[in-house]
């Protein structure tokens, strides 16, 4: 199971995968409880990648049935 670590890696991986999103938009995302991630201690945020795969696979399907 890979994970990254960090809202700044996150985007790095959402660029790599062709998914534009805003920090911003990540910030809100994460406050409503909507991408799938964790925490440790602290304010660390902890990102499964398979989880993260397959959130972008529902967002792109959701817009392409909109």
């Amino acid at each position: 199971m890979s994970k990254i670590q960090g809202i700044k890696d996150l985007l790095q991986y959402f660029e790599s995968v062709d998914y534009s999103i805003t920090e911003e938009q990540v910030h809100e995302q994460l406050a409503k409880r909507k991408i799938p991630h964790s925490k440790s201690f602290g304010d660390t945020v902890f990102f499964d990648l398979a989880h993260i795969d397959w959130w972008i696979a529902e967002q792109r399907k959701s817009k392409s049935t909109t």
